[in-house]
């Protein structure tokens, strides 16, 4: 038997979202800041069972759509996970999905949750005098555009190395997870059965660097190079991908667009959901627009190295736009005024 629940509006939103289907829900969570969606991803993971009766005494205009169905809690999380993919791209949606939904045997890691909610100018003073590795371990579990604020906020001589850093994570031992828990929380007695984290990577890296203004990419990379060679190609290969181009506005969209094959654009568009394409769409007059779709559905099927390899073209355009200014991805542009 269902227990009676008190539904405040976040927890109807996110009522609202599991009844629709998959492609509608995506569409519409794609509309929503990164920390609506970290509220209604918490919420539909924490509601668990939903019968009948509280959906219609909850959400009226929805009690003849959901019948006697209710909304089962087996499977939720993947689930949720699957909707946020579909809206967001993987790696969005991972970084999500680890903030509302961590594995159930992640450790409790009380200051770095805190951490978490804090500005940028709380962060920086805190962690500015410590180790690259110690900052590194805290910048990959912020949210890049919050990891890339404090990053440019701490002295240039610890930019390249704490990149280097993240990049190069693997296991963090407990003893390094209860050091940072010190530092952010002095009273923190300490962290007790910690198993090993694997944090960071390239992606995780190259999500900071993507957020950040290009002046820390411009700083970074060079001296990255001098570091590791390999890891600064794997880093350079992550940096940009192609579903960094649905964040355009349609006014530099426009300007991509110009410089892109038509046939080109219609292989690389084929290996996307109708709502991703219509970021490109939008950038263009509605009859040009019509007729591309027209012209992506007479393509028919193509293999899968084609449309990667039209969409590895757009990028190449798309990095050329954006080192002479034209585009600009992360934040904002360069922070260098004159």
């Amino acid at each position: 038997m269902s227990v009676p629940i008190e539904f405040d509006g976040a927890d109807r939103a996110a009522v609202m979202v599991m009844l629709l289907g998959e492609e509608d829900a995506a569409r519409l969570l794609a509309g929503l800041s990164p920390e609506e969606l970290r509220t209604l991803g918490a919420k539909m993971c924490e509601m668990g069972e939903i019968g009948p009766s509280a959906i219609a005494d909850a959400i009226a205009s929805f009690a003849s759509t959901a019948g006697n169905a209710g909304i089962s809690a087996h499977g939720r999380v993947d689930e949720v996970r699957k909707l946020m993919t579909g809206a967001l791209g993987e790696v969005k949606a991972d970084s999500i999905m680890r903030r509302v939904a961590p594995p159930e045997n992640a450790p409790r890691t009380p200051a770095l949750e805190i951490a978490q909610w804090l500005e940028p100018e709380v962060l920086i003073p805190l962690v500015q005098d410590e180790h690259p590795q110690a900052i590194a371990v805290l910048l990959v579990q912020l949210e890049p555009a919050t990891a890339a604020a404090v990053l440019a906020g701490l002295p240039e001589p610890l930019h390249t190395p704490v990149v280097h850093r993240i990049a190069k994570l693997g296991p963090v031992s407990p003893e390094a997870i209860a050091i940072l828990e010190e530092t952010l929380a002095a009273r923190i007695a300490g962290v007790h059965g910690i198993k090993r984290l694997e944090m960071g990577g390239v992606r995780e890296a190259a999500e900071i660097i993507n957020s950040a203004a290009r002046s820390v990419e411009k700083r970074v990379m060079p001296g990255l190079n001098k570091l590791d060679k390999k890891l600064a190609r794997d880093l350079e290969s992550e940096l940009f991908k192609f579903e960094h181009l649905l964040e355009l506005d349609p006014q530099m969209m426009g300007q991509l667009l110009r410089e892109v094959e038509s046939e080109l654009l219609i292989d690389a568009l084929k290996g996307l959901e109708e709502p991703q394409r219509e970021v490109f769409f939008a950038a263009m007059s509605s009859r040009a627009a019509d007729g591309l779709r027209d012209e992506i559905e007479e393509r028919g099927r193509i293999k899968r190295a084609d449309v990667e390899a039209a969409q590895k073209a757009i990028i190449a355009v798309a990095k050329k736009l954006a080192a002479d200014g034209t585009i600009v991805f992360g934040g904002g542009g360069d922070d260098d005024y004159v």
